[in-house]
C-alpha cells in the first residue's frame, strides 16, 4: 500500500519540498502529488520585475517534474479537513461539478500568502498589489497608461516597497515616483546600508514620506495620520502579507494570524501528519524569533520538511539544521543593488555589499532559486561562498529580457 504525500501549492516552498521529497523517496511504495492552481511555476521574487515590463522566463510545471515521480495536479484548494485526513480542490479551469477530495497520510502545507490591505479604507478598490503575477500584470498595464509626470505612489518601506519604488523609478524615469514609509527609510539596515539606499533613491529621483502611517487610500491620492495628501494616479500597496486562509478553518493550531504552528522539523503541533512550509508556517529560529515571511525563511524550511517526512518514513536520521539568517538581498533596479549582511536572527551588522557587484550577487540568488525549481531532483546548483564568488567575478547585471 503506498505512502500518500500530498503537497498544497507550488511555490518556491512547495515546489522545492516536492522535488527533494522525490529526491529523497525514490521508492514504489510511496506517492507524491503536488497540487496548485497554475500551470507554470511564478517567480514571485520578480513581480516588481514584471510590473515593470520585463518579460520573465515560463517554467511550466509538467517540464519540471517529468520523470521524477511527482503527480502534477492542476486545482485549486477550497478546503482541508486534518481529522478526516482529505483536501478538497476543484478543477483549475473552473469547470463545474469537477471538486474532487484527495485522501492523503503526510500532507505538506504550502499555499503561501497573499497581499495584505491591512484594513485601511479604500486600499482594496484603488491599490495595486505585486504579490502575484495577476496583480503585477494589471499594475504593469495601468503604468503604460501613464502620461509623463504622474505621480506614483508606493506604500510600505520593507523590501517589497524598497524594490518596487526603484524598479519603477529607474524604468519609467518619467514618472514622479514616491514612497510612504512608517518608519525610516530602511531603518533596519546598517549605517552604510541606510546610507547607500538613500543615496539611490536620491539619484532615481524617489521622493521618501518617512514615519507616515497610511489611513487612506483613494483613487487620486493616499492620506496619512497627520492629514498630508499625497497625490497617486497610481498606488501600489505592499504593507505586509496576508496568509491563506484555509488554515484557520481547520482544526491545526494556528496563530491568530492563521500561519500553522510547526516544531523544528515543520511539523504541526497538532496534528503530526501535516507539515506546513513557507509564508504559511509559524517557525522559530535562533532566540526563539518568528522567521519572516521570506524565501530566505521558506526555502530552508521546505529542505527541513522534506528531509524530516523522509526520515520519518526510512527510518533514518531527523535533521538538525538550525535555521538562520545570512543575508538580506534587496534589487535598487536592475543596475543597483544591496546586500546587507544580518545576524543568525536577522538583525543587520555592519558589512554591506552595495552598487553594481550587489546587483549580481541578487540576480546570481533568483536566477539559484529558480534553477533549484527547474531542476527539482538534483538540489541546489550553489552555496553561500561560491555566489560570492561568481558575483565578484559576474560584472554588471544583466537586465532580464523586455
Amino acid at each position: 500500500m503506498q505512502h500518500r504525500i500530498v503537497v498544497l501549492g507550488a511555490g518556491y516552498t512547495g515546489a522545492i519540498a516536492a522535488g527533494r521529497l522525490a529526491r529523497r523517496l525514490r521508492r514504489e511504495d510511496v506517492a507524491i502529488t503536488l497540487v496548485n492552481a497554475e500551470p507554470d511555476f511564478v517567480e514571485r521574487v520578480r513581480m516588481h520585475q514584471l510590473a515593470v515590463g520585463q518579460d520573465l522566463e515560463p517554467r511550466p510545471f509538467d517540464e519540471i517534474f517529468a520523470g521524477t515521480g511527482v503527480e502534477l495536479k492542476l486545482a485549486k484548494v477550497t478546503g482541508v479537513d486534518v481529522d478526516r485526513r482529505t483536501v478538497t480542490v476543484i478543477a483549475a479551469d473552473g469547470a463545474e461539478g469537477r471538486e474532487e477530495e484527495l485522501s492523503y497520510d503526510t500532507l505538506v502545507y504550502a499555499l503561501g500568502s497573499g497581499w495584505n490591505d491591512q484594513g485601511v479604507p479604500g486600499t482594496a478598490e484603488h491599490a495595486h498589489e505585486i504579490a502575484s503575477r495577476p496583480g503585477a500584470l494589471r499594475l504593469r498595464e495601468r503604468l503604460a497608461r501613464l502620461d509623463a509626470g504622474q505621480p506614483v505612489v508606493v506604500v510600505g518601506g520593507g523590501l517589497t516597497g524598497l524594490e518596487a519604488a526603484t524598479e519603477i523609478a529607474e524604468a519609467r524615469p518619467d514618472l514622479d515616483v514616491a514612497l510612504v514609509a512608517r518608519g525610516g527609510l530602511g531603518d533596519w539596515l546598517s549605517p552604510r546600508g541606510r546610507r547607500h539606499l538613500r543615496k539611490v533613491f536620491g539619484r532615481l529621483g524617489v521622493t521618501v514620506h518617512e514615519h507616515a502611517d497610511v489611513t487612506a487610500v483613494e483613487a487620486d491620492r493616499v492620506t496619512t495620520a497627520d492629514g498630508t495628501s499625497v497625490p497617486a494616479a497610481v498606488t501600489v500597496w505592499t504593507t505586509g502579507f496576508a496568509v491563506h486562509p484555509i488554515a484557520k478553518a481547520t482544526t491545526l493550531e494556528v496563530t491568530d494570524t492563521g500561519r500553522i504552528v510547526v516544531d523544528a522539523t515543520m511539523r504541526s503541533v497538532s496534528h503530526p501528519d501535516v507539515y506546513a512550509i513557507g509564508d504559511a508556517a509559524m517557525a522559530t529560529g535562533p532566540g526563539d524569533k518568528p522567521l519572516r515571511m521570506s524565501c530566505a525563511s521558506g526555502t530552508p524550511m521546505a529542505w527541513q520538511a522534506a528531509d524530516a517526512i523522509a526520515a520519518r518514513l526510512t527510518g533514518g536520521k531527523l535533521p538538525k539544521v538550525p535555521l538562520r539568517y545570512f543575508n538580506q538581498c534587496i534589487s535598487l533596479g536592475r543596475r543597483e543593488g544591496l546586500i546587507q549582511y544580518v545576524t543568525a536572527d536577522d538583525r543587520a551588522v555592519r558589512a554591506a555589499l552595495t552598487g553594481r557587484l550587489a546587483a549580481v550577487y541578487k540576480e546570481l540568488v533568483c536566477k539559484g532559486a529558480a534553477w533549484s525549481i527547474a531542476n527539482p531532483t538534483l538540489g541546489i546548483p550553489t552555496r553561500p561562498r561560491r555566489v560570492v564568488r561568481e558575483a565578484a567575478q559576474a560584472g554588471p547585471a544583466v537586465r532580464t529580457p523586455a
